[in-house]
């Protein structure tokens, strides 16, 4: 009697587990890298949108997105996006203190509670000076 209880025990919390790994979130995004291409001494705030899908079958959550340096800026969802939903992630590079002409690649770290996990988004462009 024990011992079938005790099996009885195992298939039900080994049925749980199994069930558990299946509810995931995940993420994908449309494109990971964004080209400003130039971006004019005259106006050097440039911002984009990464959009992304929660293409798992649990509530995605951003945890947390970490630019590389000072001058660029991200805003995130802090609320949970159900799965199939899209949701975006806004990034502003500001070049108002750095050297014209110049070439920018910066990045940004995407920590979610996804399958991937994390992820790296990356912006590029060209600083020019102005026009004299």
């Amino acid at each position: 009697m024990k011992r079938s209880i005790l099996l009885i025990s195992l298939i039900v919390l080994n049925m749980g587990f199994a069930t558990a790994q299946k509810r995931m979130a995940d993420i994908k995004f449309n494109t990971t890298t964004y080209d400003f291409g130039k971006i004019p001494e005259e106006n050097p705030v440039a911002t984009c949108n990464f959009i992304f899908t929660n293409t798992g079958n649990a509530p995605l959550v951003i945890q947390q997105v970490t630019p590389s340096c000072g001058c660029t800026t991200a805003d995130f969802p802090k609320k949970p996006i159900m799965p199939k939903k899209k949701g975006i992630i806004k990034i502003t590079y500001d070049g108002k203190n750095k050297p014209y002409p110049g070439i920018i690649h910066k990045s940004a770290t995407v920590r979610t509670n996804g399958k991937t996990g994390m992820i790296l988004l990356y912006i590029d462009g060209e600083m020019t000076p102005k026009k004299q």
